[in-house]
């Protein structure tokens, strides 16, 4: 079976290289470690969603998925924990919500029916799996740029705690790799679609990661190209309502402008001079990135 891993992002940097910056700037660490909170407690909804709908069968997969909330409502804790005591905020973080786009991005209500419960169970395994591997490499990531870093105590503090955490995001990834072998060796038929789910929320991850880092100039083409990705990942007949579907609030984004504008206020805000000599320069570079794109897909 494939193995697959997310991309880099822009494909070029990489985990390590991003939290590189990030730990060098506080207030953006704190921001990126109050989103590792409010995507461990999200995912407690998701699985306990998945849980109910497949209202106790498999048995083995209902108790696999209900360990699993109890890993990640502790993780979330040790998250909480950490930034209460660092004086942090711990409410809703700011920015375009890397789970929002993920479940913006999905098609749910095509399994609803109960001859479709094993496909079902085959998305939720594939869509769990992508987005624990994406956790893997940015806490893989973070916990080297923190070694890399000044040990002062707050960010021992916080290597410890990911540190605590990334082993058991690790054995999910596992889990799921297992789950995903052991269908698709049941036959051909179940082995095209577990190959074809994961091709599937691969797209979908990689255009939910992009959405919560690009926010520069040419981010809502961009975002266009990653759903046409997406789309070409499904059955001929399904494309055209999921992208009229999604078009829209694609294309005009408006939480996306909202972060444009918060994060051009606070750069302002800290340094006028690096505002312009800095982030303007970098906002306007994403032109550039989106002829780039246009020219390799016509190329």
């Amino acid at each position: 079976m494939t193995v697959a891993y997310p991309r880099k992002f822009n494909n070029s940097m990489s985990a390590r290289d991003i939290m590189r910056n990030v730990v060098r700037d506080r207030e953006i660490h704190l921001i990126t470690l109050n989103r590792y909170r409010f995507n461990e407690q999200h995912s407690c909804i998701d699985l306990t969603d998945v849980i109910e709908k497949l209202d106790g069968k498999p048995v083995q997969l209902v108790r696999d998925l209900s360990h699993h909330v109890c890993d990640e409502a502790r993780h979330a804790v040790w998250l909480t924990d950490l930034l209460v005591e660092l004086g942090a905020d711990i409410g809703t973080p700011p920015g375009v919500s890397y789970i929002g786009e993920f479940e913006r991005l999905l098609d749910q209500d095509k399994y609803q029916q109960e001859n479709q419960k094993e496909d079902a169970i085959i998305a939720a395994l594939a869509a769990i799996n992508v987005t624990e591997k994406r956790g893997c490499e940015y806490f893989s990531g973070h916990i080297q740029a923190l070694k890399e870093a000044p040990q002062t105590e707050e960010n021992i503090k916080i290597r410890e705690t990911i540190e605590q955490i990334f082993p058991e995001e690790a054995g999910h990834v596992r889990w799921g790799n297992r789950w995903l072998a052991q269908i698709a060796k049941k036959s051909p038929e179940h082995r095209e679609k577990v190959e074809q789910a994961k091709r599937k929320y691969i797209a979908i991850e990689q255009a939910a990661f992009e959405s919560g880092m690009d926010i520069m100039a040419g981010a809502e083409l961009r975002r266009m190209n990653h759903l046409l990705e997406i789309a070409n990942t499904m059955p001929v007949w399904e494309r055209p309502q999921y992208l009229m579907e999604r078009l829209p609030q694609t294309l005009i984004a408006p939480e996306l402008q909202m972060t444009r504008i918060t994060a051009a206020q606070r750069a302002w805000n800290r340094d006028p001079q690096a505002f312009m000599e800095k982030f303007v320069p970098m906002f306007l570079s994403g032109l550039n990135r989106t002829q780039h794109q246009k020219k390799k897909v016509t190329a």
